[in-house]
């Protein structure tokens, strides 16, 4: 297996598979790339404060642009022409290789037509597949199949705008030993936290504290990953009657609210460190000072505020 260039997609998944102490070699295998294409993208992108996926692509972008500068009009007319075509962009870069002699990935080429889609052109629509997400070859496994689990697919457009409160992410933060757990909840528009202690990362200790948290919240939808702990899916959204959807499984910025708000939980709550101790005092006591802390995100304002001025303008 040669090496093989990365994209941002994949270097989230890396920052998500590290985040739960996978191997490179592990790594490597879920990505369907060599261990050596993992080693080389840790040490070259990594910055001052480890390895974040949007830095490290940020970086690995900014060395490509010189070399996607030396692929002239002519090749990219090329391209436009063959895709156009019905090829696919691995066959446009593989006969580009072959016969012209000119190396050009075949994840440029995806690019040049998103690119292209965004700027208001049909090449998109030439490809064979026309998913949101297009399928990553290689080897994956999955965190058991849940039955009955909606597909973030399916979720609402209008979620993703951000522009209501109501719409949650899900997530469990695990202490030493895995025995005991946090379960945390984030309002995708307000960053308004939830989190509750469980003594057992059960689907049912889980489901029990997901109800309590947000049975006095306003709420629409929620999204969680495909861990067993969510098990009791189905329960939670007929208790909450809540729309109930899944991410993909090792996709962690489909639920990047959610992410960004584990790591602030994270300095209070190390990793390693033994939740055992931990009372739910000292849990809603992180949880208050965070929703009352200003976010730049939120225009200096905490999530609390922004939280409450939402629900007072629905309740009027």
């Amino acid at each position: 297996m040669s090496y093989t260039q990365l994209t941002q997609e994949q270097r989230y998944q890396i920052y998500a598979l590290k985040q739960v102490e996978q191997t490179n070699k592990r790594i490597a295998e879920i990505l369907g790339v060599h261990a050596s294409t993992v080693s080389r993208e840790l040490k070259r992108n990594q910055g001052k404060r480890g390895y974040r996926p949007k830095q490290a692509d940020q970086k690995a972008q900014a060395r490509k642009h010189g070399a996607k500068r030396r692929i002239g009009s002519e090749t990219w007319e090329y391209v436009e022409q063959k895709v156009k075509r019905e090829w696919s962009p691995e066959q446009v870069a593989g006969r580009l290789r072959s016969q012209h002699g000119i190396q050009i990935s075949h994840e440029w080429i995806y690019q040049f037509i998103l690119a292209n889609k965004e700027a208001g052109g049909y090449l998109y629509k030439h490809l064979r597949c026309q998913k949101r997400n297009r399928k990553r070859y290689g080897r994956y496994e999955r965190r058991g199949s849940l039955p009955n689990r909606r597909s973030i697919e399916e979720r609402p457009d209008i979620v993703k705008g951000r522009s209501r409160i109501g719409d949650w992410e899900s997530d469990t933060i695990t202490g030493k030993g895995h025995q005991q757990a946090i379960v945390t909840i984030v309002d995708r528009k307000s960053r308004l936290l939830l989190m509750q202690k469980v003594e057992k990362r059960t689907a049912e200790k889980v489901g029990e504290a997901t109800i309590t948290l947000l049975s006095t919240r306003a709420r629409k939808t929620l999204t969680s990953d495909n861990g067993k702990e969510f098990a009791n899916h189905e329960q939670v959204a007929g208790r909450l009657k809540i729309d109930y959807f899944f991410a993909h499984p090792f996709s962690a910025w489909e639920r990047g609210t959610n992410e960004n708000t584990n790591g602030l939980v994270r300095q209070y709550f190390p990793k390693h460190s033994a939740f055992n101790i931990i009372t739910q005092d000292h849990v809603t006591a992180v949880m208050d000072k965070l929703n009352n802390r200003p976010r730049k995100c939120l225009g200096f304002k905490t999530p609390q505020e922004v939280y409450q001025s939402y629900s007072i303008a629905l309740a009027s």
